[in-house]
């Protein structure tokens, strides 16, 4: 394939032919993108970074140094995978079957990570699949998330917990009141203004 001559690749980086590079994306050195993965525009994959066969990514996305993103990830727009983060894909690993005998690619359904829009995941986090990564969430650095996170949660530890709401900006949200009779809180964000509502632990932007 030829791809856009917009794209740049780094000499040292291997990218297959099957691939599909969005116009405007860098793929550094010792990277590796796999057959069939598909990457948006303006992406940018650093150095030693791993793009699984079929991994989709959407526009605007950063993958971060050693990254590794098995297959059959699939990354929304603007979203920020931190160096050294791992998305798995088998629920049960096992090198070999009952019997001892190798287990080959066939041998496995594997199972992917979806991380929505906007959201981050700090370095060196582990995203066991299956398993979603909510919209604007943010993960911090070492975190295992093991469960879905919520859109604009921040979560940290192993297991990875929620601690508190952010927003786009991915500042903190402070709470400034509580809707009579709704059962719902009114959460800002203190750089942007922008407001939010929690119902039932899930947070929407209130336009």
């Amino acid at each position: 394939m030829t791809f856009d001559q917009s794209v740049r690749i780094a000499a040292t980086a291997d990218v297959d032919d099957r691939a599909e590079i969005g116009s405007g994306s860098s793929v550094w050195h010792l990277a590796q993108v796999r057959e069939q993965a598909v990457l948006g525009r303006d992406c940018v994959i650093g150095r030693g970074a791993y793009i699984g066969t079929g991994v989709k990514l959407g526009d605007n996305v950063k993958v971060q140094n050693y990254a590794l993103v098995y297959e059959p990830a699939e990354v929304g727009d603007g979203a920020f995978i931190g160096p050294a983060a791992v998305f798995t894909n088998d629920h049960r690993p096992r090198s070999v079957d009952p019997d001892g005998k190798q287990r080959r690619a066939g041998d496995w359904h594997a199972v992917g990570v979806t991380v929505g829009a906007g959201a981050s995941i700090g370095a060196r986090a582990v995203c066991v699949a299956p398993v979603r990564i909510g919209r604007w969430a943010m993960v911090g650095a070492g975190a295992v998330v093991t469960a879905d996170v919520p859109d604009f949660a921040l979560v940290v530890g192993a297991p990875a917990r929620r601690i508190a709401w952010v927003g786009r900006s991915g500042e903190r949200l402070e709470q400034v009141a509580a809707e009579r009779g709704e059962n719902a809180e009114i959460w800002r964000c203190p750089e942007t203004g922008a407001r939010y509502r929690e119902v039932a632990g899930e947070l929407t932007e209130i336009e």
